[in-house]
């Protein structure tokens, strides 16, 4: 079905041979894109400038607000805000609006495209109206992929988008290229979320495409529409890899024309002797309907397979929600199998993955007739954009769905980071959405509940539907429908005409930002001392440790604009002492910085000199950051006082990134585990300015643990591999926004 083959690669007359490592990186479709946007003039180094970019309204007020600080008057290229995840009003309070209040002033100030609440999710939006082949898109959002347009696009921390604002670069090294070959086509019952969750499983342990660009071309290509494509590709984000490209054909051409944007369309293939770092290929027609289990995209089996090891699998998941999420004693998931079968409380079809006009058509034919049942399974359907709304609309699928019991939602992320429909403690969802990761469907695992989420591709959800909840793939129906290659959809996009402001470079100096009451600038951070003591604050051993574990997703979205408040929910469902401990070092060390001579910083600093020697918090995991591109699970450390993490290495470059441009140090170590870190210890950095106003990349630190004996101390090498110039700049003028407001 898919094979992984990591060794080099080119790229002759349909075949893939053996390659030595790279001497010329030419005729790869993403060495073009990326060189037709460097500015570095180095094939090393690259230095990025977009065409767009694009943010919703969970990060869109701290990266203006950034660049603002900055000294940013204009945005100087496209910038789209969309409003599709703080979509729903905050009970009792106006916080989430006077978000979208805050972005639409903002749009007219600076020269934005502002998109109102329950129009479009962002992605679908961009897939609409920006991607065009051989583009680059920078968005605020990890799923930014629009490859299945001929469009790299990349999702970042805010900081990232800011310095583009401020008409500064995106710097990376030459990230490794990897072909995915597609050939054959797709059975009936078989939908691009089956193919991508194989995809996610066969790559995402072995971190085979971590921080690559992965590029899809092949004879298989030919057999899938563009809402499959789009579909496939937005899930290459749980792969970990950079970003994504497709070859452009006749297909690509036809979506553009029907979007009105066909004279933006070029034909995009690989040229003969590409080079590539590795290739996967992937055999479309031996793709089965697949179920990714709690708690992460790559936990993918075929329904095939789960159904024949239900029992197994089932209790597999029981022992991780006890070990990962400290749920003990939570209602088993094997007791939802009844006379052999698997019962699922709740289906949901939704956001950028799921909402096409593919795939809702695709399962209103499968329900067409049919009833989902008065039992406690439940269905809810949301399009991801209001044109895509409006044509299946039009063409009666809305009502087919509506017939069989489907609840229709308004354009909005909420499924995907749980912020909508929350199923019952105990319950099992099965989703067309992104993620599945602990807490994306709302419950609050340290308040002693638990839901579980299963990720499927809406043609199987919508057979489990027609068979009251009992878990079916779409390929055991008798009369699925198949998928087409040709299948378009007619673009209406007068709910944007009517509703969308159009401000793009037509900026409004003296129009006045509109804050509201929970919209707060950053607070001020100080340049790196010469020294540091740091405590370890949490100690984080999963193999895994995601954006949602470190901040919390679904109703802490409020508190996005406000750092200090937003910062109280650091870590609280994985480390819920985190916030306590760091306010506490933090205390000290403002302090330190105003009454160096204080008993508690004597105390505290145990000997060493307070002139040179600054106290903060520090975050231990062996693998931090996998998943969402906000920065806040960065920034609220920061916020609260940290300096540093320390990482046997990071999930992500874009968290390590956001890690940085917080002005804190991304520390490497081998042996975290022998090391055994625990909250409370210690670790003195002696001489890290220096090191990081010169070029070493190693630091000879001290731990001082606390044992039954007493303290005892080790010395222990810390290393900050890779680490570019502009990099230790910011960290030592103590954030990016220091730093743009030194230079």
């Amino acid at each position: 079905m898919i094979t992984v083959n990591s060794s080099p690669v080119r790229f002759n007359r349909g075949r893939f041979i053996p390659a030595d490592a790279p001497r010329g990186r030419e005729g790869a479709m993403a060495h073009a894109i990326l060189m037709a946007h460097n500015t570095s003039g180095s094939l090393d180094r690259l230095s990025i400038r977009f065409d767009a970019m694009a943010s919703h309204d969970i990060t869109y007020v701290g990266i203006i607000q950034t660049a603002r600080a900055s000294g940013m008057k204009e945005f100087p290229l496209p910038y789209v805000l969309t409003n599709c995840h703080n979509s729903l009003c905050a009970v009792g309070g106006t916080i989430n609006e006077d978000d979208h209040v805050f972005g639409l002033s903002a749009a007219k100030k600076y020269g934005g495209e502002f998109v109102p609440a329950h129009q479009a999710v962002i992605h679908s939006y961009m897939r609409e109206r920006y991607a065009a082949p051989g583009s680059m898109i920078l968005g605020s959002d990890s799923h930014t992929r629009y490859g299945a347009y001929g469009c790299m696009a990349i999702g970042e921390g805010g900081p990232e988008l800011a310095r583009q604002l401020l008409r500064k670069t995106y710097d990376i090294a030459y990230p490794r290229v990897i072909a995915v070959y597609l050939t054959g086509a797709p059975r009936p019952g078989v939908g691009p979320q089956d193919v991508a969750l194989a995809l996610v499983g066969a790559t995402f342990k072995s971190g085979a495409v971590k921080n690559a660009v992965l590029e899809f071309f092949g004879p298989g290509v030919a057999s899938l529409s563009m809402d499959y494509r789009s579909g496939i590709d937005v899930m290459t984000t749980e792969t970990t890899c950079l970003s994504s490209v497709w070859q452009t054909d006749e297909q690509t051409k036809a979506a553009l024309t029907l979007l009105g944007r066909g004279d933006s369309y070029r034909e995009m293939a690989p040229a003969e002797g590409a080079y590539y770092d590795g290739v996967v290929t992937v055999e479309l027609d031996k793709v089965e309907p697949m179920i990714a289990l709690p708690f992460h995209p790559s936990n993918a089996y075929t329904i095939r397979a789960f159904k024949a090891n239900m029992a197994d699998l089932l209790h597999q998941a029981d022992v991780d929600a006890a070990e990962q999420l400290g749920v003990k004693n939570a209602p088993s998931l094997v007791n939802k199998i009844v006379n052999g079968q698997f019962k699922v409380d709740q289906g949901v079809i939704a956001g950028c993955s799921g909402g096409t006009y593919q795939n809702l058509k695709r399962a209103a034919e499968i329900l067409k007739g049919c009833s989902t049942g008065s039992g406690a399974f439940w269905l809810s359907c949301y399009p991801g954009s209001m044109p895509i709304s409006l044509e299946l609309t039009k063409n009666g699928y809305i009502a087919q769905l509506m017939a069989a019991g489907a609840s229709i939602r308004s354009c909005f992320c909420g499924p995907c980071f749980g912020a909508g429909d929350v199923p019952a403690n105990g319950a099992f969802s099965i989703r067309h959405s992104t993620r599945n990761f602990p807490n994306r469907e709302g419950s609050k695992p340290g308040d002693g509940q638990i839901s579980y989420v299963a990720l499927m591709d809406a043609r199987s959800i919508a057979a489990t539907a027609r068979m009251g909840g009992v878990l079916t793939g779409a390929d055991e129906l008798p009369d699925v429908p198949a998928d087409r290659a040709d299948e378009q959809w007619s673009y209406d996009d007068s709910a944007y005409q009517s509703r969308v402001y159009f401000g793009v470079g037509k900026p409004q100096p003296d129009a006045q930002l509109v804050f509201g009451p929970n919209i707060a600038d950053w607070p001020e951070q100080i340049p790196l001392p010469e020294d540091l003591l740091l405590t370890v604050c949490a100690a984080i051993y999963d193999p895994v440790t995601t954006t949602d574990e470190l901040i919390p997703s679904g109703e802490t979205s409020s508190y996005r604009s406000n750092p200090l408040r937003l910062a109280q929910f650091t870590l609280s469902r994985k480390d819920p002492q985190y916030v306590p401990r760091a306010k506490a070092v933090q205390a000290v060390e403002q302090l330190r910085r105003t009454h160096p001579e204080a008993p508690q910083v004597k105390e505290a600093l145990e000997g060493y000199d307070p002139a040179r020697t600054g106290l903060g918090s520090l975050v231990m995991a062996l693998k931090p950051g996998d998943g969402s591109a906000r920065e806040q699970a960065a920034s609220c450390q920061r916020v609260l006082g940290g300096c540093a993490n320390i990482a046997g290495e990071y999930a992500t470059k874009r968290y390590r990134s956001n890690v940085v441009n917080w002005g804190m140090l991304p520390f490497v170590a081998e042996g975290l585990k022998a090391l055994n870190l625990q909250p409370g210890d210690r670790v003195h950095l002696p001489g890290i300015r220096a090191l990081l106003e010169g070029e070493g990349e190693e630091i000879a630190a001290t731990v001082i643990q606390d044992g039954t004996d007493g303290p005892t101390a080790r010395a222990v090498t810390l290393t900050l591999p890779g680490l570019t110039r502009e990099e230790r700049e910011i960290i030592l003028a103590g954030c990016l926004i220091n730093y743009y407001t030194e230079d």
